[in-house]
């Protein structure tokens, strides 16, 4: 499974490395990214971007937008099956895990294919920085997170902080008045 992954995304990047290898580049340009992003390179090109355009809407659309329609079909398919729960607690349950699946499934694929089909649009960098940080750093650590909160011991240990934090906050607060 992890060898067909390594294939899919290696094949993935291969036409856009292709087609990014045949551009002119403008001299003495910066990325003004924090990482090294298609949608960054194809703005410091001084060349004709329509083909690169063209493949990275094709393998955005293959890559993205067929597993998304194929994962919001499945949740449709979970929704169904949750109304159909007849008590109210485990509806609620279901709801609230797939819920936060959904929530962190719909920022992932919704940062990330805003910055590669918006590549024709051009985007302020800031704007594109922060979707760049919300689909490769902020889902990746909402996962744990998400599934820490599941577990009653680490709710009742993160509250206990939070309260020990709300007495100190009102002691400094006191301070400087």
């Amino acid at each position: 499974m992890a060898i067909r992954s390594w294939l899919i995304s290696v094949l993935g990047a291969l036409p856009e490395t292709m087609t990014i290898l045949r551009q002119s580049f403008c001299t003495n340009r910066e990325i003004p990214h924090f990482f090294c992003d298609l949608t960054e390179v194809l703005k410091l090109t001084c060349s004709d971007k329509l083909i690169n355009n063209i493949v990275v809407y094709t393998v955005a659309i293959i890559l993205g937008v067929f597993p998304l329609t194929g994962i919001l079909f499945s949740y449709s398919q979970i929704f169904s099956s949750i109304l159909r729960i007849s008590s109210d607690r485990g509806k609620y349950k279901a709801f609230s895990t797939c819920g936060s699946h959904l929530l962190v499934v719909t920022l992932f694929y919704g940062t990330g294919l805003s910055v590669y089909l918006s590549s024709i649009v051009t985007l302020p960098s800031r704007i594109s920085v922060i979707a760049s940080v919300m689909y490769t750093m902020v889902t990746p650590m909402l996962n744990p997170f998400i599934y820490s909160l599941r577990n009653r011991d680490i709710k009742v240990a993160l509250l206990r902080v939070l309260s020990k934090m709300v007495p100190l906050r009102e002691r400094v607060d006191a301070r400087l008045s």
